[in-house]
């Protein structure tokens, strides 16, 4: 869950997206530079291939990212809220329950 949470807030960040973009413009503005010395099909043929290496390190950097980084101190926050939640159910029957006692008595002692 934990991990599951970071994952999308990691993919929807958009980073590695941006990352791509810039290597495909990167490429391009190289390739535009240095047309004198490429031919048409071999600019093509390098920004996809580079396109495709770099979307493939990004990846590669997604998924280092997600195994590398210690989620412990969110798996704690959860048990954290998951006990807090679990405490407050139990003091509110606690009270629900000295509520009907003393509404007991009341009605005895009436």
């Amino acid at each position: 869950m934990v991990i599951e949470n970071f994952t999308k807030r990691l993919l929807n960040s958009g980073i590695f997206e941006t990352y791509t973009a810039a290597v495909f413009f990167g490429t391009t503005i190289f390739f535009v530079i240095n047309s004198t010395f490429y031919t048409p099909l071999e600019m093509m043929f390098g920004i996809v291939i580079a396109t495709i290496v770099f979307k493939g390190i990004a990846n590669i950097m997604i998924s280092m990212t997600i195994s590398l980084v210690s989620l412990n101190n969110q798996q704690d926050k959860v048990e954290f809220e998951k006990s807090s939640t679990k405490l407050e159910s139990l003091v509110n029957d606690l009270s629900i329950q000295e509520a009907a006692i003393q509404s007991t008595k009341t009605n005895n002692n009436n």
